[in-house]
């Protein structure tokens, strides 16, 4: 699938309590720590992905996957949730999965919602549920979305 580039400093906080992170001390342990939260928090998402093989440098705040995927949209959704953890700047999926069409990717910026992500890619803002479907279970609720989260948009 490639590489997909997130903004460092927005997403999920799997590391040390409150002001959670992923590790940013660039060891083994911490980079093996880091990569093996990450992996659960995939894992936790439900994607059906198997041999899933996960790894974080803190330098380049690079995760990189490996296994195998049961659709391009599951593959996908993998790289978002790999990808909105705090700290991560880049996901290199080398998951393999079946073809199929690609998705784009939006950056959401303050003020964007689901409905008008929808008008601009879909040209009609009633077909938000298309989005909010697309990046389940990372969004629980189509007016949870924050400044900084990339959202696949999938074709239609």
């Amino acid at each position: 699938m490639g590489l997909l580039s997130f903004i460092k400093e927005a997403g999920e906080k799997l590391f040390g309590g409150s002001s959670a992170q992923a590790a940013t001390p660039d060891t083994p342990d911490a980079n093996q720590a880091a990569g093996a939260a990450i992996k659960t928090y995939i894992e936790s998402q439900n994607l059906g992905l198997t041999a899933l093989v996960v790894t974080y440098t803190a330098s380049s705040g690079v995760v990189t996957l490996a296994g195998q995927a049961p659709s391009q949209e599951s593959s996908e959704k993998a790289s978002l949730a790999a990808g909105n953890v705090a700290n991560v700047t880049s996901v290199e999926n080398n998951l393999v999965a079946p073809a199929a069409p690609p998705a784009q990717y939006h950056d959401v910026v303050r003020g964007d919602t689901l409905s008008a992500i929808s008008k601009k890619y879909y040209g009609d803002a009633n077909k938000y549920n298309a989005i909010f479907e697309a990046n389940k279970p990372m969004l629980s609720n189509p007016d949870k979305i924050y400044p900084g989260q990339k959202l696949r948009i999938p074709p239609l």
